[in-house]
């Protein structure tokens, strides 16, 4: 199988062509590949079945707005050293035992290829992606504490998925594959949730599917419901023992589908619901 063929998705996650390609293209020359798309269309379980399709191991890193780009290299544990100095546990002399890899250190110095999730980096402050410009692109870096230098044995690969709250710069921009992940429609759609209900009938599988849309055509709803949330609301449906061929009639359980008080308030006086 050459690189541009590599991944083809799972029986569990269902991928566009486009998407497929994004991928062998970031694998086939090393870049990592940039991820954007509504929330709830399956950014981050992309990483999850690369990593299965591939049988590589996946390290995430899941962002948060106090994330700091050199925390996912290591952490120097001066608090544990200082405990040890005070009450005589182990040689604090030895700096390396208070050298915590971080997720970014651990893809580096794996003793083999794995997927690097970074996941929701616009989370973080505008100075993180290009703070991670030089070790993503070298793939190594330098343990200052110790002078040991860390360099990737073999390029992990590389995931980063964006939810657009903020610009990110031009030349991180520049390293990485982009694609956006259009929300899928209503013959993809089918296909994604016939792996999560295969036993559910086609009629009422359309049915579902007309409500889903109708949904999120509605204007000015401020959350409109994604992929996960139409599993869920199917997944409910059963469970209670819903006759899901007379859902038309109205939209049992709206919380599953809707997440926001404004959102229900307007479905309900447009009288869908």
């Amino acid at each position: 199988m050459s690189s541009f063929d590599q991944f083809q998705g799972t029986d569990s996650y269902i991928a566009s062509a486009e998407l497929r390609h994004a991928v062998n293209v970031a694998i086939a020359l090393e870049r990592p590949l940039l991820i954007r798309g509504e929330p709830g269309t399956g950014k981050t379980m992309l990483a999850q079945n690369v990593a299965g399709a591939l049988g590589l191991d996946l390290i995430p890193w899941h962002i948060k707005s106090t994330t700091k780009a050199r925390d996912g290299l290591y952490v120097y544990d001066t608090v544990a050293r200082l405990h040890d100095s005070r009450f005589g546990d182990g040689d604090v002399k030895d700096i390396a035992r208070y050298i915590k890899l971080g997720p970014l250190g651990r893809a580096l110095s794996a003793d083999g290829r794995v997927v690097l999730l970074i996941d929701e980096i616009d989370k973080a402050d505008l100075e993180f992606p290009n703070d991670l410009l030089l070790e993503l692109d070298a793939m190594r870096f330098r343990v200052d504490e110790t002078g040991e230098e860390i360099a990737a044995r073999e390029r992990p690969v590389v995931i980063i998925t964006s939810n657009n709250e903020k610009e990110l710069p031009d030349a991180f921009l520049r390293r990485c594959i982009f694609h956006y992940i259009e929300f899928p429609d209503r013959s993809l759609m089918s296909e994604i949730v016939r792996v999560h209900h295969p036993d559910l009938e086609s009629a009422v599988l359309d049915q579902c599917l007309e409500v889903f849309y109708g949904l999120r055509s509605v204007p000015r709803l401020r959350k409109r419901p994604s992929t996960s949330e139409l599993i869920d609301w199917i997944c409910a449906l059963k469970r209670a023992g819903v006759d899901l061929g007379r859902v038309g009639g109205g939209i049992p359980f709206l919380g599953t589908l809707l997440k926001t008080e404004q959102d229900m308030e307007h479905v309900q006086k447009r009288g869908l619901a």
